[in-house]
Parts: C-alpha cells; sequence; structure tokens
C-alpha cells in the first residue's frame, strides 16, 4: 500500500514539474530592418546589451465579454519598435486561472528603432 502512495506522489510532482516547465516561456520578435536605439551607459549583460530597453510588468483586467486588449506604446515615437518580447510564467498562468482569465500578467521588453536622419 505504501509504495503505490509513493508511486502516486512521485508521478504527481514529475507532472508538477513538467507543467512549471511548459508555462514559463518567453517569446522574442526582431524588425530587421533598422538599428537599436543605442545605450551606452547601459550595464546588461543578456540579449540586450548595448541597447535601450522599456520594460512594463503589470497585470490587466479584461471583461469576460472582451476579445481582445490593446496596450499602447508611445516612447518610441514615429521611429518604430526593434525587437519586443512578451514572457510568461507560471505565476501569470496561475493568476490567470484563478481569476477565469479576468487578470492577466503582463511582462513586455521592447526595444525602439534609431531615427534616421
Amino acid at each position: 500500500m505504501k509504495s503505490k502512495y509513493k508511486a502516486f506522489v512521485k508521478w504527481t510532482i514529475a507532472l508538477l514539474v513538467c507543467c512549471l516547465f511548459t508555462s514559463c516561456y518567453s517569446v522574442r520578435l526582431k524588425n530587421v530592418y533598422g538599428d537599436p536605439m543605442p545605450d551606452l551607459v547601459s550595464d546588461r549583460t543578456d540579449y540586450y546589451r548595448m541597447m535601450k530597453v522599456n520594460e512594463i510588468d503589470t497585470v490587466i483586467t479584461i471583461k469576460a465579454t472582451d476579445k481582445d486588449f490593446t496596450l499602447l506604446l508611445k516612447d518610441c515615437g514615429t521611429s518604430g519598435i526593434h525587437t519586443v518580447e512578451y514572457k510568461n510564467t507560471f505565476g501569470g498562468v496561475l493568476l490567470s486561472a484563478v481569476t477565469f482569465g479576468r487578470k492577466r500578467r503582463v511582462r513586455v521588453k521592447y526595444v525602439c528603432m534609431k531615427p534616421n536622419f
């Protein structure tokens, strides 16, 4: 009887770990036409080194009748967006599940393009 319980606990933990790893991902979209806005004083060592990064980390509320949500980015002006990264975490998935999709955690990093004069 104890061995069946131990096997059940092991499989449950393994399933939970798999769900944790599959629910954490990031998607990065990059524009190949143009140069990113430089940031010479940045000390980043990740993908965004030497780029001026704008970050949005907020929780949005969506009604059950809404089909989509628009978040306006006004920092780039007319030069456009060079790179956008959307990150989804297990905490964000859990928040969405607990609130039945009404609240969602949004984590976005974006880099504007360098203006061409």
